[in-house]
């Protein structure tokens, strides 16, 4: 990267607003699709071709959850980058890479809800789990091939002592990379909002229907689905076109560059939220979470417990049998 092509903004804010959000969505991130990965590698007993498109999500925003922490360091630097050019790329190619696969296997479960709803009787219902898992390597081979360029390109930028890692060049435009961020966002956003007003109008046609309990949990669903979706990346991606819209009197502007990294971190919220989309897809999550919340509250005993530590009902038990034995040790008075 051409070293003039960056700005060095005084006193960065960035570095200040950035480690505490990033810090938050890989603990609440982590652990939430942590959890997910283990209800569906050791809860869930059948799987469907649901279940695969739910799972890749849980891995992709798992993934993207492991990267937080080099970012977090990064941030914390001062926008430093402690590493040499290979771990940069390594690391912008992750987060792009699975930010994309999050998107698209969102997208790909609003799908997959809209045929169950609205057209129960068509063939993409009837489709084999492995068939399910060729979709998926289908989807995850466009998303690598769409995000390789992060490997291919050198991203480092030296302003005087600062090295900067960074897949946005903030200063001009970036080509391939502009196109693929704008198009992950509108294209998926057009088929989740199809697919949320195709359910809701579908089940209004059909009001019995829309009485029972498992269209009422389809339409929360989809309805989670697009606020999930809209809520984590319009944002960063509204700042992305204001900058380019207003390039290049912006180019250094300390605000712009706050909005637009503040508003990059959004997406990251995305991989935190995703786990609130597994509640609501199936009644086999609830469940697991209740059962995790139910063994995490039960107390736990030794194995020698005292006699005023045992139950009441063992207690009783044990004396019950005492004075039996004793009445029956007592010889006959008459």
């Amino acid at each position: 990267m051409d070293n003039g092509s960056c700005c060095l903004i005084e006193g960065d804010p960035i570095s200040q607003v950035m480690p505490p959000l990033l810090i938050l969505a890989f603990v609440l991130g982590a652990l939430g699709n942590g959890i997910a990965l283990c209800g569906f590698c050791f809860h869930m007993k059948t799987w469907k071709p649901s279940t695969i498109y739910l799972f890749n999500l849980a891995v992709a925003d798992f993934l993207l959850m492991i990267c937080l922490p080099f970012r977090t360091d990064y941030y914390r630097r001062g926008r430093q980058w402690a590493f040499e050019d290979i771990p940069c790329r390594v690391a912008l190619f992750m987060l792009a890479m699975n930010r994309a696969g999050s998107i698209a296997f969102l997208t790909l479960v609003a799908v997959d809800r809209y045929f169950k709803v609205v057209h129960p009787h068509h063939v993409v219902n009837t489709i084999s789990n492995r068939t399910a898992a060729g979709i998926a390597c289908a989807l995850w081979t466009v998303v690598i091939l769409g995000t390789l360029h992060l490997l291919m390109e050198n991203h480092l930028c030296v302003q005087e002592k600062t090295v900067s890692c960074e897949s946005f060049i903030m200063e001009s435009d970036n080509g391939w990379h502009d196109i693929m961020f704008q198009l992950e966002f509108f294209l998926p956003l057009g088929i989740i909002l199809f697919c949320s007003f195709k359910i809701i109008w579908s089940l209004k046609q059909r009001q019995q229907l829309a009485r029972q309990t498992r269209m009422k949990k389809a339409t929360r669903f989809i309805m989670v689905v697009a606020a999930v979706f809209v809520t984590c990346y319009l944002p960063s991606v509204s700042a992305r076109l204001y900058f380019l819209w207003m390039m290049p009197s912006s180019a250094c502007d300390r605000s712009v560059h706050v909005a637009l990294h503040v508003t990059l971190s959004f997406t990251y919220m995305n991989s935190m939220l995703d786990p609130l989309v597994y509640y609501f897809s199936s009644p086999s999550f609830p469940k697991f979470y209740t059962k995790l919340k139910i063994c995490s509250l039960r107390p736990r005993r030794s194995k020698a417990q005292r006699p005023e530590e045992m139950p009441i009902s063992n207690l009783c038990r044990k004396s019950c049998i005492s004075v039996t034995n004793s009445l029956h040790s007592q010889p006959d008075v008459l």
